[in-house]
């Protein structure tokens, strides 16, 4: 299931505890899809806790807590990074990462926690939802199975990439356009992992994140930018990516485009990915300003030069993606529709 459908179902759980139907969601994957991202998300759009806790990391005793003698009786201290409604509030979400790679022992000790939501005399607050995440077996990395016991007391998604979901995460995020100009180039590369080979750097979601990094830093050093995007995302990845990069140079001018400038589009496909991109990112940093419309306007003027009328609609609707709806309101944009009116847009 593609991302923007993920947030969606947490998001529905989140609310759900209100009325009493929670049901706690496991999310499958490979690593660096951005599975953890995604829950910490929501918690950013609801501005409430998000308690990550690592069971990989856990012992038994550090989720059923510590025993100690009250009188005559044995009683547990709660360990203090479970949501206590005091502390972290009456709402929030209990994320129990890299489930897959905790020890049977320890996902025993998660039972309970799980579908009874207690563990002992601890009880999760009400408005707390129960997330949790892991990587598959198939992904190399160190996972155990998951008992039955446990699995039935989740309801199963497997996350899905998707190129438009990251792009438009990406635009939200101030990643380097050419990063982006560059995926939406070689699609492939946006996860690229062998779980055969198991390599260490590879392209991913969070690596390319990485990249945009590297980028920031490392660009105007040419003697180690090539390494160090290599060590984001791999030998061959970082070749293409630095070669795209380099070969920016010969892109036309944006801003003779945003002042509405007789500007050809180029032939090369990969710079119309980057002058794509490029305009994108020049709409989003211009919301709001008095010359907004003006420049919507002429980015919609050049999306029409394209030969090809799917890059020009890649464009519109990365920009609509990040922009809403006030793109309707551009006067060019009814020319525009009219000259790609043959051209189907699925969503």
């Amino acid at each position: 299931m593609r991302p923007s459908h993920i947030t969606q179902i947490l998001e529905a759980e989140f609310i759900s505890t209100q009325h009493g139907h929670h049901t706690p969601v496991m999310l499958w994957g490979p690593p660096g899809i951005g599975k953890s991202q995604i829950i910490q998300q929501v918690g950013e759009q609801h501005q409430c806790s998000v308690i990550d806790i690592r069971l990989s990391q856990m012992e038994p005793s550090d989720l059923r807590g510590i025993p100690f003698r009250a009188k005559d009786n044995v009683e547990w201290a709660v360990p203090a990074m479970l949501p206590d409604k005091e502390r972290h509030g009456a709402s929030g979400i209990l994320f129990l990462d890299e489930i897959t790679s905790a020890p049977p022992s320890v996902s025993a000790a998660a039972y309970q926690l799980i579908l009874d939501r207690c563990l002992g005399n601890y009880r999760v607050p009400d408005g707390w939802v129960i997330f949790a995440a892991g990587n598959r077996q198939g992904d190399r990395g160190v996972t155990y199975s998951m008992p039955a016991p446990l699995a039935n007391r989740f309801s199963h998604y497997e996350l899905e990439i998707n190129l438009d979901d990251w792009v438009a995460w990406a635009y939200q995020h101030q990643i380097d356009e050419s990063i982006i100009a560059f995926l939406r180039f070689r699609p492939d590369l946006l996860f690229d992992f062998d779980p055969v080979h198991n390599p260490v750097a590879f392209p991913s979601p969070r690596s390319w994140e990485f990249a945009h990094r590297a980028l920031q830093k490392f660009h105007q050093k040419p003697m180690i930018f090539l390494g160090a995007l290599q060590a984001c995302v791999g030998a061959a990845a970082g070749i293409e990516v630095h070669a795209f990069i380099a070969n920016l140079e010969q892109m036309p001018n944006i801003d003779a485009i945003l002042r509405g400038e007789d500007t050809h589009a180029p032939e090369e496909i990969d710079l119309q990915y980057a002058v794509a991109a490029a305009l994108v990112g020049r709409a989003i940093r211009v919301q709001n300003t008095p010359d907004a419309i003006n420049i919507y306007g002429y980015i919609l003027d050049y999306a029409s030069l394209f030969k090809q009328k799917e890059m020009g609609v890649m464009l519109v609707s990365d920009m609509h993606k990040a922009i809403g709806d006030v793109l309707f309101s551009v006067p060019q944009f009814a020319n525009w529709a009219n000259l790609i009116a043959d051209v189907m847009l699925y969503d």
